[in-house]
């Protein structure tokens, strides 16, 4: 019986051209971390600005500022955190999205390790409109009994404004949310991508060809600093 072949070294970054398909890591947990928390918060903010009583636009503001936290985190860690996880792994051009684009609709589909080059602008896209919609929270009112912590320190002609584009950002915000699960559940059926598994093990199975970088985490203790500088951050914005 003759030995097998080892697959061809991909520390370097090259790809492999046999052999089975190879279980890397992708998602560091505090990516994962923070992606899970802010989908349970997401539905937390949307149910509680939906329903509207007093006890629940309390937890809707509250939900808020830990949603401006933890994008604060996110966009941080864009540069500081694992290699999966910064703007520069997956923020492409428009005419690498473009080819992208075509390639997908004419079949010729290039699967990617992290984010592909729609996903990312997808990413960004979403992290805006949350950002957004955080930051005009604060100085947001509902003329009734409601308002952000920080509406007393602007005019009310500035808290209506900034109310108006919140309510007109969460239809965006909206949309956007809309169109990444049908992203997500597109990959899974048409695919045959499984884009919620590597989110939650943080580990990916990616096919021979594919460049592998089985790259380490960063620290969990530098995720937590950043962490808690957002969240002090914005616990002495609120406070003021």
């Amino acid at each position: 019986m003759t030995p097998r072949e080892p697959a061809e070294d991909t520390r370097n970054g090259s790809a492999r051209t046999e052999g089975a398909p190879e279980r890397i890591r992708v998602w560091d947990p505090a990516t994962r971390l923070f992606h899970w928390l802010l989908v349970v918060l997401v539905v937390v903010n949307v149910y509680t600005g939906l329903t509207g009583g007093l006890n629940e636009m309390k937890y809707h503001v509250l939900s808020g500022q830990v949603i401006l936290a933890l994008v604060l985190f996110r966009l941080a860690w864009g540069f500081v955190g694992s290699r999966r996880s910064r703007f520069s792994d997956f923020v492409r051009g428009p005419k690498t999205v473009l080819a992208y684009a075509r390639g997908l609709v004419g079949g010729a589909y290039a699967a990617s390790i992290g984010h592909n080059p729609m996903g990312g602008w997808s990413v960004m896209a979403m992290l805006a409109s949350l950002l957004l919609q955080a930051v005009t929270g604060l100085y947001a009112n509902d003329d009734i009994f409601t308002e952000g912590p920080l509406a007393r320190t602007v005019s009310k002609a500035t808290s209506d404004a900034l109310t108006v584009v919140h309510d007109i950002n969460s239809k965006v915000l909206f949309v956007l949310i809309a169109v990444h699960l049908m992203a997500v559940f597109g990959y899974l059926i048409v695919k045959h991508e499984n884009l919620i598994k590597p989110m939650i093990t943080g580990h990916k199975r990616i096919p021979p060809g594919l460049p592998s970088d089985d790259a380490p985490h960063r620290s969990p203790i530098l995720a937590a600093a950043v962490a808690a500088a957002a969240a002090v951050f914005v616990w002495a914005l609120v406070s003021r």
